[in-house]
């Protein structure tokens, strides 16, 4: 390095050195110049100052609104809008914007009739009454259609501040089980049995009844800034019990006496008055930076899972390095060996690996649809690793609802372009030449197979009157996107990615090796059913947790710990389809000799595949590695998919035809999403392992 270039490069460093006080120079002028403004917290959402009614300001408010999300259950994949059910409802019916993420959701959150002022204690507040007379049929079905919702256990989602009202209650074993909603309430079956939150009173005790929660005591907990802010308070907490009352006197309501019993069989009229309690508590503890700590109570199962998850981390370490050792150590003595051949006998007389130069890069069969399945599999990966990236951060924290699906389709219709440009240089790569074709199935194929999965399942949802049902405008809005922004954005990758290959190593023979047929233990199948076993078992433990926030309504909130388990998820499947690759093309060897026995000592039980004293069949001279490598670490997603068939039969209620269609809808999605990324990850590792090796090693 000359010293005019070495003083450069120091002046860079020193430049860069001083380029954060210079920012923050910069900041302080423009901060000092310019005129005051709020702060802003980033990620989350700004905090909402509440103030007592008579010390109210334009900083800070004293009412506080309680609005109310669908009612979903884990007896049932369909849920509901609020106002579908005979509930008490806002004439004004107030509802906040929603995003893509919460619309495909079917999230409904609209206003409710329950208002209260900051610190103000109330005790038997009427909201609405509701009757139900027998002579009259609208009454009548919406009282059948509010048993029905009782009988399937469907579940309130409140929400105050942005924060999910939770209900705790305490469990036979002393445990506190904590759920972000509450039953509409509760059934006792003909025999007696009481189904879910019966249990919590003893008076829940008829045959064929059900018990309505016509009542909630609502606690509010906030936290209250420094005098200096004039006494500003924030809410960090906010809890409800319900409760079930019989008022025979609606002039002269009370919070207690027998609950509020709906026979099966009712023949008279039916009254039902629906009443809140608040109060509000101070905690100097928690601060509103904090406040979401509290839902960690609602999570059943997390104290209990750290031990697995960790042994399980652990373990893929191990192995991950114990298959990085062993194939090292394995092919330096393979390229070293390769390399001493000096004489033409030697070199004539190949083996391992080695023997199939002239194959090895030979286009695969059905070359098209594996340069396709690469291509979407790209635009999945990247999206998959950004959207965790960004939700380990917080950016996509549960404070913001649907942000983590608005992420994803967002960045998957801006990944069109390497997806196609992918696609496209694969198919060059495996003298493709009918690139319309190509372009058009990368463009179309998966993602047209997911949207007529939707629109199979929203034709149920409509059918059955769910809120998760996306309306005709708002499917018309997707494929405008699909067609107007993705499509183009594909065939713009794809034309950059036609006019390059990846380049290969080594020639190709004109005449291609037979390949007899094969035994079990050399056949692909074997290899590949043994592949997926790894990469799953660094991910089932996570799986059950994503499953629980799907189908028990549960809220995630590992993400930093989820994108850790991508990234091993990602090693293993790399490892494990680059470990089963070179088994594979080591089995090729047909002339193997004896004349190496303290290396032969000396190595792995891999080697021995390489370089064993005995010949190998010649039916085991099988080249064809392209399609075999994307299927090793695929068919982790059918172990997926097995493991959501044992999750459906071993964890779930879900009864109903429509629900159960629905669930294994939404599976297949989730099942062929993480086939392509998985394949992508095992294909692109693969094909990377064997241009290496070729690479360094002479081929006459």
């Amino acid at each position: 390095m000359s010293t005019c270039g070495f003083r450069v490069g120091t002046n860079l460093w020193r430049l860069r050195s001083a380029l954060p006080r210079l920012l923050l120079g910069l900041g302080l002028l423009v901060g000092l110049q310019g005129p005051p403004c709020a702060a802003f917290y980033l990620p989350g959402l700004a905090p909402v100052n509440f103030c007592e009614a008579d010390r109210e300001t334009a900083a800070c408010k004293s009412s506080i609104a309680l609005f109310v999300n669908r009612l979903d259950s884990v007896e049932s994949v369909l849920p509901y809008e609020y106002n579908t059910f005979d509930f008490c409802q806002d004439s004004e019916k107030k509802s906040p914007s929603e995003n893509l993420g919460q619309v495909l959701f079917g999230e409904q959150i609209t206003s409710s009739p329950y208002q209260f002022s900051f610190n103000k204690t109330e005790t038997c507040v009427k909201v609405c009454v509701k009757s139900y007379d027998i002579a009259n049929e609208d009454q009548m079905k919406k009282l059948a259609f509010l048993k029905k919702g009782i009988e399937l256990s469907y579940q309130h989602h409140w929400i105050i501040d942005n924060m999910p009202v939770i209900w705790c209650r305490d469990m036979e074993d002393g445990q506190k089980y904590c759920t972000p909603g509450f039953p509409i309430g509760c059934f006792i079956t003909e025999g007696g049995l009481s189904k879910d939150a019966c249990v919590i009173n003893s008076e829940f005790n008829k045959n064929n009844s059900f018990y309505l929660f016509n009542h909630v005591d609502i606690t509010l907990t906030y936290h209250r800034e420094s005098e200096r802010n004039g006494g500003i308070a924030r809410l960090v907490t906010a809890r409800l019990d319900p409760k079930s009352y019989n008022r025979s006197d609606e002039n002269h309501i009370t919070c207690d006496g027998p609950p509020m019993e709906i026979p099966g069989e009712y023949t008279d009229k039916l009254n039902i008055t629906y009443t809140y309690s608040v109060k509000f508590e101070e905690n100097k503890r928690v601060k509103w930076a904090s406040r979401w700590d509290y839902i960690l109570e609602s999570m059943p199962h997390t104290n209990i899972q750290w031990f697995s998850i960790m042994n399980s981390f652990f373990i893929v370490l191990f192995l991950s390095g114990m298959v990085a050792t062993v194939i090292l150590r394995t092919l330096y003595r393979d390229i070293i060996r390769y390399n001493q051949m000096t004489s033409s006998e030697e070199a004539q007389d190949e083996f391992g690996w080695k023997l199939v130069h002239g194959d090895v890069f030979r286009p695969p069969r059905y070359g098209m649809l594996l340069s396709v399945f690469l291509g979407q599999g790209i635009q999945v990966l990247i999206m998959t690793f950004i959207t965790l990236f960004l939700a380990c951060l917080g950016f996509l924290s549960a404070s913001k609802r649907g942000a983590l699906m608005t992420c994803a389709i967002v960045l998957w219709v801006l990944l069109g372009t390497p997806a196609g440009y992918v696609s496209a240089k694969m198919y060059k790569t495996f003298k493709g030449v009918n690139w319309n074709t190509n372009f058009l199935l990368t463009a179309l194929l998966c993602p047209g197979i997911v949207v007529i999965d939707l629109f199979t399942m929203n034709i149920i949802l409509w059918v059955e009157g769910s809120s998760a049902a996306i309306s005709f405008g708002t499917l018309i809005s997707i494929l405008a996107v699909w067609f107007g922004i993705s499509v183009p954005l594909t065939f713009f990758g794809a034309y950059f990615g036609s006019k390059k290959k990846f380049g290969s190593p080594v020639h190709i023979n004109q005449i291609p090796r037979h390949v007899p047929l094969q035994t079990f233990s050399t056949k692909a199948l074997f290899g590949i059913i043994l592949g997926g076993i790894l990469p799953f078992g660094c991910i089932f433990i996570q799986l059950f947790f994503i499953l629980n926030s799907i189908w028990s309504h549960q809220i995630y909130f590992m993400f930093g710990f989820l994108f850790l388990v991508f990234i091993i998820l990602l090693i293993t499947c790399s490892e494990a389809t680059v470990l089963l690759c070179y088994f594979h093309l080591c089995a090729e060897g047909s002339h193997l000799e004896t004349q190496h026995p303290k290396f032969l000592l000396g190595a792995s039980h891999i080697s021995t595949l390489c370089l064993a004293t005995t010949k190998i069949p010649d039916f085991q001279k099988d080249y064809h590695w392209w399609w075999r490598a994307f299927f090793t670490s695929s068919f982790t997603a059918v172990y997926f998919f097995m493991y959501a068939i044992y999750y459906f039969f071993t964890k779930l209620q879900i009864t109903g035809m429509a629900s159960t269609v629905l669930y294994f809808g939404y599976t297949m999605i989730m099942v062929l999403i993480f086939f392509l990324f998985t394949g992508t990850i095992g294909f692109f590792s693969c094909f990377w392992f064997v241009t290496k090796i070729y690479s360094v090693v002479k081929v006459d």
